[in-house]
């Protein structure tokens, strides 16, 4: 991106919080939301846009015949309109209410349970088979995975 922004072109690259597990570890990671795609400002009038398909880190553009294909403002602005304070975008909850998750860390690792709602931030119900009978727990997002 810094090689557009040398020439002139404001680019942008969705990214959000992923979670990673790496060596018995599990933490959060920027990742793209759009593997292998930015997206580039470019003026068709004004500004020499072919220069961006010879910038190093660039592949090729996405164009419509020979022109770069358009893609509207208000996409753009309901991405950035779902940043958080770190210009990660906010991502809903990948569990539906019912969905069948088990427990990967903490002191309910790999007990199974099914999810329930979606707290505040982070944070979700999910009910727990303990004991026999469903016990509703509430805990971070990332210590749960699907089953």
């Amino acid at each position: 991106m810094a090689n557009l922004h040398r020439q002139g072109f404001e680019a942008y690259f969705p990214a959000y919080s992923k979670r990673r597990s790496h060596a018995g570890k599990i933490d959060m990671v920027a990742a793209p939301l759009f593997p292998r795609y930015l997206f580039v400002a470019i003026d068709l009038d004004s500004q020499r846009w072919r220069s961006i398909c010879s910038t190093f880190g660039v592949a090729q553009l996405v164009c419509h015949g020979d022109r770069p294909a358009p893609l509207a403002d208000e996409i753009i602005a309901e991405l950035r309109s779902r940043e958080d304070e770190r210009g990660l975008i906010r991502l809903g909850s990948a569990f539906r209410p019912g969905e069948r998750v088990r427990v990967v860390v903490g002191a309910f690792a790999d007990h199974f349970g099914m999810f329930d709602s979606m707290g505040d931030g982070e944070r979700v119900a999910v009910l727990l088979d303990l004991l026999g009978r469903k016990v509703r727990t509430v805990m971070n997002i990332n210590v749960i995975e699907a089953a």
